[in-house]
């Protein structure tokens, strides 16, 4: 049975067809797939793949692996490089290989249909976490708000900018639900403010070093025009600030995620603020929500995770969680997941200005 277990995760990975018929032939049977463990939880495997390792999935995947070890979870792990096909692949595989749920962070929205319908028919569990795919047949979603994380972002700017002068705006990956919905809430708020002008928007597709060149080329472009950045994430607000620094200005900057480099920005004052969306926690909640679902123990499969500002006022208490006192936080990341599930507030973690 041994041997099942190492046929398996070379399936997964896609190391040969012929290996995943084996496996599936035999019937998938890791030794201890049902057994307990000293809380009587009972062993589960789940198949996970995500659109790319960006740095806010990095930090997730130690809050995934961290609520595994603790939770008798196995986790199974592939990223898709931000390829719709590749990631269709990867969960044909999870199919084949009989896990007990699967985790989706989607390349796009509109994607996945056959995959979701085939595994609905096998019934495995499939759950869409940290962005949305457009499909009724989604066994669980762990959601962030990203309408919401989009307009707080966007009224940051404006408060900064007393509502008037020009902005551009830094998109996610385009046809992503992050990118529509953290769009239409920035679209919202600027609705707003007739005095503020969009000079330019575009994709750099989560990443930082795309907004470098990105912002290169609107500094060509618009110059000393630009009033501020509007950016969907904070690595490409990182890229941004880069790429402003080598041309020797200083404009106003806003970001979402709270990754530890765009909470080091909002502590020396490069950025105006973000919105921290803790992925070690999002994510090894949504890992959480699957367990429950696998296991028949859901009560509330669809949580929400609504983003806190994050702004020199409780940036300290951030960096404490994501970066400086980060093994403290881990070591009590299953007891505030599973109480947060109870309350419903799946976001929160004792920072400054959150009520539980």
């Amino acid at each position: 049975m041994k041997i099942n277990r190492i046929m398996r995760r070379a399936a997964v990975v896609g190391v040969a067809t012929a290996t995943l018929v084996g496996l599936t032939a035999c019937g998938a049977g890791d030794p201890s797939a049902n057994t307990s463990n000293s809380s009587g939880q009972k062993h589960i495997t789940v198949g996970i793949s995500v659109y790319d390792m960006s740095s806010f999935i990095t930090e997730g995947k130690e809050g995934i692996d961290t609520y595994a070890k603790e939770n008798n979870i196995e986790v199974l792990w592939n990223s898709a490089n931000n390829d719709v096909s590749t990631q269709a692949s990867q969960v044909d595989q999870y199919i084949n290989a009989k896990v007990d749920a699967i985790i989706v962070v989607p390349v796009q929205a509109d994607t996945l249909q056959p995959q979701v319908s085939q595994a609905k028919a096998a019934k495995i569990p499939l759950l869409d976490v940290n962005a949305t795919l457009n499909n009724k047949d989604i066994s669980a979603s762990v959601q962030p708000d990203d309408v919401a994380a989009g307009a707080q972002e966007a009224q940051m700017m404006m408060d900064k900018l007393d509502g008037k002068g020009n902005v551009v705006i830094l998109q996610g990956p385009l046809g992503g639900s992050g990118e529509i919905n953290r769009g239409k809430g920035i679209d919202q708020v600027l609705a707003k403010y007739p005095n503020v002008k969009v000079l330019a928007k575009d994709t750099a597709n989560w990443k930082r070093d795309e907004a470098v060149n990105k912002v290169k080329n609107w500094i060509s472009a618009f110059g000393d025009q630009i009033d501020g950045v509007i950016s969907q994430n904070d690595d490409m607000g990182l890229g941004a600030l880069q790429a402003l620094k080598e041309a020797g200005k200083s404009v106003p900057i806003v970001g979402i995620d709270g990754i530890q480099d765009g909470l080091s920005a909002v502590k020396d004052g490069t950025f105006i603020g973000t919105s921290l969306q803790n992925g070690t926690v999002e994510l090894a909640t949504g890992l959480a929500v699957a367990a429950q679902v696998a296991r028949g123990e859901a009560k509330d499969a669809n949580p929400v995770y609504v983003m806190p500002a994050i702004t020199k006022d409780n940036v300290d208490a951030a960096i404490e969680h994501v970066v400086t006192d980060r093994k403290k936080f881990l070591s009590g990341l299953t007891d505030l997941i599973n109480g947060n599930l109870k309350t419903g507030n799946i976001s929160y973690e004792g920072l400054p200005g959150q009520k539980q």
